[in-house]
């Protein structure tokens, strides 16, 4: 039986690497997008790399999309082993300058959107007792970053969501979560929060200007000196090898840098199974 593979934002970047690098290992990959006009780049990957899979429409801001992609895929395959939830967007802004628009946008794309697939998967793998759920997070969901705070917001409540659900879920109908959380990815996910805030103002000439000018050149220099950046090919070997694991982490990091960044956060917890357990202990027990 395949190993059936739902992959969401692979039209850039992460998603890409994601699709090609399951397809490697054999699965069945449904890689989807918002929009099937983007389909060009992944094509020509798939090509490039001699695998095959397919691709299908999904907005994971649409219910309605997100149901219907999966409604085919359990007709087809009777089964989704692994859903990616790889769809996301950055945002750099500073509070009194976000519209409440943007807010509910930033929110939706990075934490609704998540939950959105997420219930539609679920029903399927618990019933079959079997079922690995992969969020692409972020070191920004560990850690609270100047001009972020709406990004991080998103990234905090879907650590939260996943700690919660990983206590009962998990245990009890054997379907795994882990939020995968890198620390930067040389890939266009930066570039287009680059262009989002430049198309909403750009630097706006307040008292926050030096603020944020001293952060975005602090950034360049840091890229420069640091490894931050990882590219997307090595973050999806990470997500790779973490759906291989029978005993997957809650929560991990994809570089040395990322773990150094959030090293007083989890130090004590590395994984989040501490807590896990510790919390169906005192509240399931």
């Amino acid at each position: 039986m395949s190993n059936v593979t739902l992959i969401t934002g692979t039209s850039t970047g992460l998603g890409i690497s994601l699709a090609i690098q399951f397809a490697k290992q054999g699965h069945k990959v449904f890689a989807t997008m918002r929009n099937l006009e983007k389909k060009a780049a992944l094509e020509s990957a798939m090509k490039a790399a001699n695998v095959s899979l397919e691709i299908k429409q999904l907005d994971v801001q649409d219910t309605a999309s997100i149901e219907r992609c999966v409604s085919e895929i359990i007709n087809q395959e009777g089964h989704i082993d692994q859903l990616i939830n790889n769809a996301g967007a950055g945002y750099v802004r500073t509070t009194e300058q976000t519209t409440e628009a943007d807010i509910q946008w930033v929110m939706d794309v990075n934490f609704l959107g998540v939950v959105r697939c997420i219930k539609a998967v679920l029903p399927h793998m618990r019933q079959a007792r079997h079922g690995h759920i992969i969020n692409i997070s972020s070191v920004g969901g560990l850690i609270g970053q100047p001009f972020n705070e709406i990004y991080c917001a998103a990234k905090f409540a879907l650590e939260g969501y996943v700690e919660s659900v990983s206590t009962y879920i998990t245990p009890n109908f054997n379907v795994k979560f882990t939020n995968i959380e890198p620390g930067g990815i040389s890939s266009e996910f930066a570039n287009n929060a680059l262009a989002q805030f430049t198309a909403s103002g750009g630097m706006r000439d307040d008292e926050y200007r030096p603020l944020l000018e001293k952060y975005i050149t602090n950034a360049q220099n840091r890229a420069l000196g640091e490894s931050i950046y990882q590219t997307a090919d090595e973050v999806a070997d990470i997500v790779v090898s973490c759906a291989r694991s029978s005993t997957p982490p809650i929560r991990m990091r994809t570089s040395p840098w990322g773990e150094q960044f959030c090293e007083l956060k989890t130090q004590a917890d590395p994984s989040g199974h501490i807590q896990q357990q510790k919390i169906i202990t005192q509240l399931l027990q």
